[in-house]
């Protein structure tokens, strides 16, 4: 399907798709610098449908709309799409739930033992004690790792933010109907997007509104 665009069309796209640039950039640069494997298959999944959005614009700037709101079995694959995202963002949060659990059990158990050596000899005691200090360096680098997520995280929140803004205003400016139609729904990608950067965020403490 052709479709001859305006000036100012084809500058919002433009815009658009240098801001898709930027998060395709930012989401492979943050998966690398995870350190939690559930988090980088998420980031890199996101990348790829950003980079999906990417080409869907440039489609629209060479005149051509994708038919990706027709009815039928595309609409029903758009359904799947969405739930394989929903079920991905629940296995990372039912990971999220098992790593706190498993968190929680390691704790009683280093508790535990460490009562029981309150008993041994002096020698043991002196190695407990360099064992401990391990632990804390150990804790202290996870602490930092954490943070350093929290970071990222918040960023590419905000990005998602930004992105979705950005399309509500373009979305107004289209005069043609079926390209509305395909930019709400990369906004609603990217909207899904934020949806699960704010679970992962939640489910591991890192977001608190103020």
């Amino acid at each position: 399907m052709g479709i001859n665009l305006t000036q100012k069309e084809k500058m919002l796209l433009q815009d658009q798709a240098n801001h898709e640039k930027i998060c395709i950039q930012k989401y492979n640069n943050y998966a690398n610098q995870t350190q939690d494997p559930q988090l980088k298959q998420l980031l890199l999944t996101y990348a790829q449908e950003e980079q999906e959005h990417l080409n869907t614009l440039n489609q629209i700037m060479g005149g051509t709309v994708p038919n990706i709101q027709q009815p039928g079995q595309q609409q029903s694959q758009l359904g799947q799409q969405a739930q394989q995202k929903d079920q991905q963002t629940q296995q990372v949060e039912q990971k999220a739930q098992q790593d706190q659990q498993y968190s929680q059990q390691t704790q009683q158990q280093i508790a535990k033992a460490q009562q029981q050596q309150t008993q041994q000899s002096q020698e043991q005691q002196g190695q407990q004690t360099q064992e401990q200090m391990g632990q804390q360096q150990s804790s202290s680098q996870a602490g930092l790792a954490g943070q350093k997520e929290k970071d990222l995280l918040t960023d590419l929140l905000m990005t998602e933010k930004y992105m979705s803004d950005t399309y509500d205003t373009a979305i107004f400016e289209f005069t043609d109907s079926n390209v509305r139609q395909v930019l709400n729904h990369i906004q609603k990608e990217d909207q899904q997007h934020g949806e699960g950067i704010f679970n992962y965020m939640q489910s591991h403490g890192m977001y608190n509104p103020q």
